[in-house]
């Protein structure tokens, strides 16, 4: 019976410190690829191309609210990214 607690305790402890783990690889939209903007949810060539375009021209986002200055991307889409992309 101590075994198997101990067990399951162990085995929660790898998936819980798993599931923190790909939480943390959220991708930097300042510094993403067109292939790394493209790998997110809802983001295709065109997006992810218009996202590095305007990050070329304006400079970096500063929060990822600021999405919605690139042309196609509204509040809605941004919400959807919003446990997926960063600005760090």
């Amino acid at each position: 019976m101590i075994f198997k607690k101990l067990f399951l305790s162990l085995f929660m402890a790898v998936i819980l410190s798993t599931g923190l783990a790909f939480a943390a690889d959220k991708i930097n939209v300042n510094t993403a690829t067109k292939a790394e903007l493209i790998e997110v949810k809802g983001i295709g060539e065109g997006t992810a191309a218009a996202i590095i375009t305007y990050r070329e021209k304006n400079g970096e986002f500063v929060s990822l609210e600021d999405l919605v200055n690139v042309k196609g991307i509204g509040e809605k889409k941004v919400a959807k990214w919003l446990e997926q992309l960063s600005v760090e």
